[in-house]
């Protein structure tokens, strides 16, 4: 409270305490102190900046770790990350600059042993504690289903905003809005509106019981409406999407005329590292990186009531440059006390570096895959989703190989998946592979979604990721010979809550589909109990024959390289 709002309120009381409490003297205090405060706001002539910083997609990676660095086409390793790590970078930038706003895109409560053990709990005095001053809940944030993401995200101090989930109201009505639509930070006298929006197809990505009770709809139905309230209602200054939808569907809203309007997306989801950022047609674009090993800092210069200038930067926060701030170690090492036992218990030893971030194949899914080979010897081809999901671990111990904790098994599979395997047939794979492929590389940025390359062993294939769709596949084998369209083949993947018997993988209409008793820890943990160390070196299942092989984005067309 400043010093001219603490005199106005001292006013008040001294009337009010003396019995003259009557419209006309506690009006003129009043208006005497609009009169002063627009005096100040009206000789605003000289420029002021405001700094907007942006976390996304920390996905519960409370402590510092190693992080993959594309540097002169070779990976480079350093630590980064971390909540309290965290905490010292803020504290120096709002000490820096006072007019900061703190802002948080999603994937909050999803993503390690801890969130899981703890229903995301063990997130919320943390994230209080940090002193965000607005949230957006990403895709994952329904991972404990409605209810619990309501509580969630309403045991968070500061707003949400989401101007896209609704109430299911049952038969496909809508009900009203889960979070209000917009938030406005208004500060010196000049208003900085953002309208949220989370991605519409978490019914699909997702196990679909997660969303049960939510409608999502498409940014483009209601974007222009908030735009319109923010612009020409409320009169902000500067208009701000902050976005969970993925860098490629981003990219195409800020180019749709709905849009227009929208200075910025703040985006998340694909776990993107826009440095510089992309001029699209009606908006710019960013995505900070993930597992908080960034920080977006957006500065708006403001004179006279407008901005005037905007500058963006990717701040890497390093664990050495900010080391951790006290409270905020604290406070994690409370919440995960009852739980260190399991989460820094060793399961297992690699000998090569694990990381997950290239496009076709990683160590990561590579283990995986070995896991569930090893485990279902019978079955043709093993499964696995692809997703940039999980920082890098890289650091060898005493024994001079890298450690595979349970907890690292959370971070590589938050959710403990029942194996599920069943039956289907060469044409069947065909064409659930070029489905999958556009998925991924569709021409059409619209059809793109969140995930890489379908992961997968048994079964080798080449392909064209820029190629026309439905031609992609230029070729697949089967226990090294060509896939016959006629035959049988056995599948395995994990179940996914809510998807039907016939399902695997989002492949329709698998024939004799058996849940078994294995889960993807337990497997996990077995198989590293008995091969450990392990040396998961990706053996080019998938072939990519109009890139390279480190692709690390699907998202083409604009200036953008992940790095």
């Amino acid at each position: 409270m400043d010093n001219k709002r603490r005199d106005f309120l001292k006013k008040i009381g001294t009337i009010s305490g003396a019995g003259l409490l009557t419209a006309s003297p506690v009006m003129a205090v009043a208006e005497s102190f609009r009169d002063q405060e627009g005096a100040e706001t009206l000789s605003h002539d000289k420029p002021f900046t405001l700094t907007i910083l942006q976390t996304t997609d920390v996905h519960c990676q409370v402590h510092p770790h190693d992080e993959l660095f594309w540097e002169n086409d070779s990976a480079v390793f350093r630590k980064t990350g971390g909540y309290a790590h965290l905490d010292t970078y803020l504290r120096k930038e709002r000490k820096k600059n006072p007019d900061s706003f703190l802002i948080d895109t999603g994937d909050m409560f999803q993503g390690s042993e801890l969130s899981v053990k703890t229903t995301g709990k063990a997130m919320v005095p943390v994230l209080n504690a940090l002193g965000y001053d607005m949230y957006l809940p990403g895709n994952w944030e329904v991972i404990y289903y409605k209810k619990a993401m309501q509580t969630l995200l309403g045991s968070l101090h500061a707003p949400k905003v989401c101007a896209n989930m609704y109430h299911d109201l049952g038969e496909g009505k809508k009900g009203e809005l889960i979070f209000p639509p917009y938030h406005i930070w208004n500060i010196k006298g000049v208003k900085i509106g953002f309208v949220g929006y989370t991605d519409p197809l978490v019914p699909i990505r997702q196990s679909p019981n997660y969303s049960k009770g939510i409608i999502y709809t498409k940014p483009e139905e209601n974007l222009a409406h908030y735009v319109d309230v923010l612009r020409n209602q409320e009169q902000c200054a500067y208009v701000l999407l902050v976005a969970h939808l993925g860098l490629s569907q981003q990219i195409n809203l800020a180019n749709m005329v709905e849009c227009n309007g929208v200075d910025y997306i703040l985006g998340g989801d694909t776990h993107e590292r826009v440095r510089k950022p992309i001029q699209c047609k009606y908006a710019k674009v960013v995505e900070p990186g993930a597992f908080g090993s960034f920080v977006g800092k957006l500065s708006l210069t403001v004179q006279n009531g407008k901005v005037v200038k905007d500058d963006y930067e990717l701040v890497e926060v390093t664990a050495e440059k900010y080391p951790a701030s006290k409270g905020i170690a604290a406070l994690i090492k409370e919440n995960e006390k009852p739980f260190e036992d399991s989460i820094y218990k060793i399961a297992g030893y690699s000998t090569i570096p694990l990381y997950r971030y290239f496009v076709v194949e990683n160590p990561i899914d590579t283990m995986i895959l070995d896991a569930l080979n090893w485990k279902m010897k019978e079955i043709d081809i093993v499964l696995s989703n692809g997703f940039r999901f999980c920082p890098p671990r890289t650091t060898p111990d005493h024994t001079g190989n890298i450690p595979i904790t349970e907890g690292f098994i959370f971070d590589m599979l938050p959710v403990d998946s029942t194996v599920r395997t069943g039956n289907v047939t060469g044409r069947q794979i065909k064409d659930w592979l070029e489905k999958e492929m556009n998925n991924v590389f569709a021409k059409e940025a619209a059809e793109r979604f969140g995930g890489w390359v379908i992961k997968f062993k048994g079964m080798k294939i080449s392909f064209n990721a820029f190629g026309e769709k439905g031609k992609r596949v230029q070729e697949v084998t089967v226990a090294g010979l060509p896939l016959d369209e006629n035959k049988t083949y056995s599948i395995c993947a994990c179940e996914r809550d809510g998807d039907p018997a016939d399902m695997l993988c989002r492949m329709k209409n698998v024939a004799n589909t058996k849940n078994t008793e294995h889960t993807l820890h337990s497997v996990m943990k077995e198989y590293l109990a008995v091969n450990s160390p392990v040396t998961p070196t990706p053996p080019k299942a998938a072939t990519i024959l109009d890139a390279p092989q480190t692709l690390l984005t699907q998202v083409y067309g604009v200036d953008y390289k992940f790095h």
